[in-house]
């Protein structure tokens, strides 16, 4: 039998009272990130958090990391949802209004704990992604680059390599923008529309 990754969760919650556990764990969690930094994330800290025992919290998770790891799948299907209700949302709209409605949500999401984003962000570099983080990438670029593109053909590059190029131009420029705590929303959002439409327009041939 092939052992679960050492991030994995020690059992999935079946019952409500057990999800309403894993609920409060991971919450917990993500607030000790976000208030008190990588020195106060412990086992103990977010159990005491939780308001449940750490034997409790053990049941569900082998271990921190594996916390964070549910963290990170967790922000990932969130994502993945939000993109889905933009795409029902605006998906027969005009290419410029699918564009303008990616980078407003780009920018709410910055302003939506943006410590926590970083901390995650952070952390997903040092433990990896797990199938369902990566499943669910996967599923939202595919949805972005149905929403950039209209059709494919007019984008600048590659379908996938223009998602993947504009998600890091966006967060790039979120993050920057959280660590020196701006709060102007609509100036991000101009900043960030004119660096996602200047860099799908066409490229031009050398003359």
């Amino acid at each position: 039998m092939a052992r679960k990754p050492k991030n994995s969760p020690r059992k999935t919650p079946v019952q409500a009272r057990s999800a309403e556990t894993v609920k409060a764990i991971l919450e917990a969690a993500a607030h000790i990130l976000e208030t008190r930094g990588f020195d106060a994330y412990t086992t103990n800290a977010i159990a005491e958090r939780a308001g449940v025992s750490v034997g409790s919290l053990y049941q569900f998770f082998p271990n921190k990391d594996a916390i964070t790891a549910a963290l990170i799948r967790q922000k990932a299907e969130a994502n993945l949802e939000g993109i889905i209700a933009l795409a029902a949302q605006f998906g027969s709209s005009p290419r410029s209004a699918r564009i303008a409605a990616l980078v407003r949500a780009a920018a709410a999401q910055q302003f939506d704990r943006p410590q926590l984003a970083r901390a995650i962000d952070i952390e997903e570099a040092r433990l990896g992604k797990d199938k369902e983080t990566l499943a669910s990438e996967r599923a939202t670029l595919e949805i972005v680059i149905d929403l950039i593109a209209s059709p494919r053909s007019e984008l600048p590059f590659a379908p996938d390599i223009c998602a993947a190029d504009l998600a890091a131009i966006v967060q790039g420029m979120t993050d920057a923008a959280g660590a020196r705590e701006d709060r102007d929303v609509r100036a991000l959002e101009a900043r960030l529309l004119h660096a996602v439409t200047s860099y799908l327009r066409p490229v031009r041939a050398s003359q």
